[in-house]
């Protein structure tokens, strides 16, 4: 991500990058050790230049990384955390599951627990990171952190609700919605 932003032009045209990651603690920009509360085992930390604090990936986890030139869309960085945020409502409505932002913290919210977090970098007018949503996977290291800094944030995922789900059948879904969101505007999908 971080080499792309640095070599695209004017002309590059935007990419999304849909992945799941082997169990891996992220530490942003602004993380904070006590933030860590227990041992991380043998899960690896990462210190990341993306925004926001510590959180945590795992397969079963769909990260929907937006490498999108801001200027060219006419786009601030709150705008481009609000078409996150809406992306993944509106992905959440389609299973009948009432999600919702917050203005003090962004990310998703289902039932006061945090279902999505979001971290973004943006650098020559161009961002990258993203959208990590939970869909099916082992919650459990989640509980060795206080994810995004929040204290006492219980964290859910897609699978509590929907049976069965899993990241290939989200994942369509939520690319449709960004794009949509996007005004389906030319963009590059590498999945």
């Amino acid at each position: 991500m971080q080499t792309f932003t640095q070599h695209r032009d004017a002309d590059t045209p935007d990419e999304i990058w849909l992945v799941e990651h082997p169990p891996v603690f992220t530490q942003g920009l602004n993380g904070q050790a006590e933030h860590i509360q227990q041992s991380l085992r043998a899960i690896p930390l990462v210190h990341t230049d993306r925004g926001g604090q510590i959180t945590y990936h795992a397969p079963g986890q769909l990260i929907a990384y937006l490498l999108i030139d801001l200027k060219r869309r006419k786009l601030g960085v709150r705008q481009l955390v609000t078409l996150l945020e809406q992306a993944c409502i509106q992905l959440l409505a389609e299973f009948q599951l009432p999600a919702y932002a917050r203005a003090d913290a962004p990310g998703i919210y289902l039932e006061g627990k945090k279902i999505a977090s979001l971290g973004l970098k943006i650098k020559r007018q161009s961002s990258y990171h993203g959208l990590a949503l939970n869909v099916n996977m082992d919650l459990t290291p989640f509980e060795w952190i206080t994810p995004c800094g929040l204290q006492a944030m219980q964290m859910t995922q897609l699978a509590q609700y929907q049976a069965d789900i899993s990241v290939e059948q989200v994942q369509p879904r939520l690319l449709r919605q960004i794009l949509q969101l996007l005004e389906n505007s030319p963009i590059m999908v590498d999945s």
